[in-house]
């Protein structure tokens, strides 16, 4: 499940009392237009906002579960000044000197937390495309590194590359595939 390259991104947003933006919704459900505005427009009205990331190397070391954890847990230690709570999309929190709550499907529901998921997915794509440049033969700027026909042919005609995660079945299943081009 996920993409099979690329690392796990997450954000914390503080948003103040007078935050106003009315596209703002779970960046999944957005154009990559209105993510690209709503993510100009948090950064300009957040009082804070953070992004923190897990490597492919520290999915495959931990998993993509704990590897999620640790990119939540950077993003808000990073925030220049100490949140009041944390509010976490899912059913878990990392490790936080805060009070913090796991609440699920919290992007469709805490405006701070739908701020997050925008700044985290445009920060995510911007570094596929990135990664794009260093690796055009998978064409991460069009997938993204998720498990698309083409991305699984580059796969299995390339083999992986240091940016995808090896523990994940069909990274592991193309170092196998005999007589790889």
């Amino acid at each position: 499940r996920g993409p099979l390259a690329g690392p796990v991104v997450a954000a914390a947003v503080i948003l103040g009392s007078g935050f106003q933006y009315e596209d703002l919704a779970d960046s999944k459900k957005l154009s990559e237009r209105k993510r690209e505005e709503a993510n100009l427009e948090v950064r300009k009205q957040a009082r804070a906002w953070s992004i923190g990331l897990a490597s492919a190397a520290e999915i495959d070391q931990f998993n993509i579960h704990t590897a999620t954890l640790i990119a939540m847990r950077r993003a808000v230690l990073g925030l220049p000044f100490e949140p009041e709570r944390v509010i976490v999309d899912g059913n878990f929190t990392p490790n936080l000197p805060w009070p913090s709550t796991a609440t699920p499907r919290a992007d469709a529901t805490e405006t701070s937390v739908s701020a997050a998921s925008v700044l985290a997915k445009v920060f995510r794509d911007r570094y596929m495309r990135e990664l794009d440049e260093q690796f055009p033969e998978y064409g991460f700027g069009q997938h993204k590194g998720y498990p698309t026909r083409i991305h699984l042919e580059a796969l299995e005609h390339f083999g992986p590359s240091l940016v995808h995660r090896f523990s994940f079945r069909p990274v592991r299943e193309a170092l196998r595939t005999p007589g790889r081009t």
